[in-house]
């Protein structure tokens, strides 16, 4: 094929331009935070049984706790009532059995202020370990927000260079004769379609042409259209080439 070294040389803008197609739309569909998103979505997923866990031993604490005041609230009310009584009965019988009632609730009222004390002492304890694993998955959810946000106005800019890229790539492409073009593109499929011959060296595969494949080179016209003996892109000649 021939083709004006003018129309050639387009090529290689065109190779540039396709490069930039590529690496932004990896960039647009794997952000450099993705990674480090799903580790912490990972790690979240670890921690959120263990703060499940905290948070039913929390409660169950908090409702013993309940329970247990609830008794003292018992206790005290019936004690009140037994003072009441106390004061207004007049057989030494009845005084009597309400001074031992009076005792009674007196060491059951000691035994749920121990409890109600150790159940405060636990729940004190479990409120912290809660608090802990709430600030770790806390920390771990403004970390992924961060990158979360990094992430969108990365591929927002990736998009946008994207599409420069591609108007500038179709503005080109249409300045390139089709049948050039359409060779370019059946290599550009399987790989590179097209790379600069500079100091006899192939810029798409960077292999050094051999004397002979040199020499053939050398010798084609200006206007033909030669490609890479190794990679099989076309190689576009230049003053930089080295022939």
């Amino acid at each position: 094929m021939n083709a004006q070294p003018a129309h050639q040389i387009r090529l290689l803008d065109l190779a540039d331009l396709d490069a930039r197609i590529r690496q932004a739309e990896h960039a647009r569909t794997n952000p450099s935070q993705a990674a480090r998103v799903r580790e912490l979505i990972a790690r979240r997923q670890e921690l959120t049984p263990e703060l499940t866990a905290r948070q039913g031993t929390r409660d169950d604490l908090r409702a013993e706790l309940g329970r247990v005041e609830a008794d003292v609230a018992v206790v005290d009310a019936r004690r009140e009532r037994d003072l009441d009584r106390l004061q207004t009965v007049s057989s030494p019988k009845d005084a009597q059995g309400l001074e031992s009632e009076l005792a009674s609730l007196a060491r059951r009222k000691a035994d749920l202020e121990d409890t109600q004390l150790e159940l405060m002492e636990k729940l004190e304890q479990a409120d912290t370990d809660v608090a802990a694993q709430e600030s770790l998955i806390g920390e771990i959810n403004a970390e992924g927000a961060q990158l979360s946000a990094e992430g969108k106005a990365e591929v927002a800019g990736a998009t946008a260079r994207l599409d420069a890229a591609r108007r500038d790539r179709a503005a080109l492409a249409s300045d390139v004769p089709a049948d050039l073009l359409a060779m370019y593109e059946r290599l550009a499929a399987r790989g590179i379609g097209a790379a600069l011959l500079r100091r006899q060296t192939c810029e798409g595969c960077r292999m050094v042409l051999s004397g002979t494949d040199l020499a053939a080179v050398r010798q084609a016209p200006a206007d033909q259209v030669v490609t890479c003996p190794e990679c099989g892109c076309i190689l576009v000649r230049t003053e930089e080439s080295g022939l």
